[in-house]
């Protein structure tokens, strides 16, 4: 029985790469799509998920290599979670209102002159490219598909994002857990004992948490701005591999990263990233970050 286990275990494996290596095969590299008409500025599509914007952020950077940039966002790409996983905008990636939450975030970094819905609008990258590549999207860390895909590179360990913070909230933890992405027999409810805890995002989920932080606060937010300005203002962020962790590790507060065992995609780099997967070492940064801030 062992023996035809590993017969059937080691055809999978050639399958598989046979697979990976022809679909390499069919794929062209991408370039720029257009001819450098435009010197003072390059421009990009994405499909989102907002996240992800984020997370491609410093492969902007890169290609634009100092130049301005324009951002389009495609809002006509279905959702690509699978059945079962709670989101906000239903049926879509990107709605409206995403863009209109997003904006102010991205704008408020001098190098990006425009941050909105794509119509038809000429690009010079479409940052999806990355999707035609046979690699395992759960796994490995977001920025660096972009970097695969399109041959650049950027220090990760430094921000990308800068805001200013709120000053008022420097005592305060603010902890953003979605309903996606939570790692099996991970409890929050020690953080009870505690003071100044709050939560930054959505009611239900909020509402969730409550649970088992019964003094927890509600910070509620205008638009990804006012939600990075708040997080950088923080004692310490925890969170989740959600959008509100996307813009922590952005900005580069001292945070707090939830790993989700079946999908360990995001990863802090830098100074003041911590991360866990299992409930003592959780309990242990979070305390001794508490005693040691």
């Amino acid at each position: 029985m062992n023996l035809l286990k590993d017969i059937i275990a080691t055809y999978s494996k050639k399958r598989k790469q046979e697979k990976y290596i022809a679909t390499l095969r069919q794929i062209t590299p991408p370039t720029k799509i257009r001819s450098s008409l435009f010197e003072d500025k390059v421009t990009f599509k994405h499909i989102g998920l907002i996240g992800d914007i984020i997370y491609s952020i410093p492969c902007m950077l890169a290609l634009a290599n100092d130049k301005n940039i324009e951002l389009y966002l495609d809002l006509s790409q279905k959702s690509m979670y699978p059945k079962g996983h709670k989101h906000y905008n239903g049926d879509k990636i990107l709605t409206p209102n995403s863009v209109e939450f997003l904006a102010p975030l991205i704008l408020s970094n001098p190098k990006f002159t425009i941050c909105k819905a794509h119509d038809n609008e000429a690009i010079d990258y479409d940052l999806n490219e990355f999707r035609r590549y046979p690699f395992d999207y759960r796994m490995g860390h977001i920025c660096r598909w972009y970097f695969f895909t399109f041959a650049v590179n950027y220090d990760l360990g430094k921000n990308w994002i800068s805001v200013t913070k709120k000053e008022e909230l420097s005592r305060e933890i603010i902890i953003s857990r979605s309903f996606r992405y939570r790692a099996p027999t991970i409890e929050y409810n020690f953080l009870a004992k505690f003071n100044n805890i709050s939560f930054i995002g959505l009611e239900d989920e909020y509402l969730d948490m409550k649970k088992v932080i019964p003094n927890l606060k509600h910070i509620k937010v205008l638009n990804a701005l006012d939600l990075a300005q708040t997080i950088a203002g923080c004692k310490f962020f925890i969170g989740n591999q959600s959008f509100s962790f996307a813009v922590a590790e952005a900005i580069k507060v001292k945070r707090v990263l939830e790993v989700c065992y079946e999908t360990p995609n995001v990863i802090p780099e830098g100074q003041n990233g911590y991360d866990f997967c299992f409930q003592p070492q959780f309990e242990k940064i979070v305390t001794d970050l508490i005693h040691n801030a």
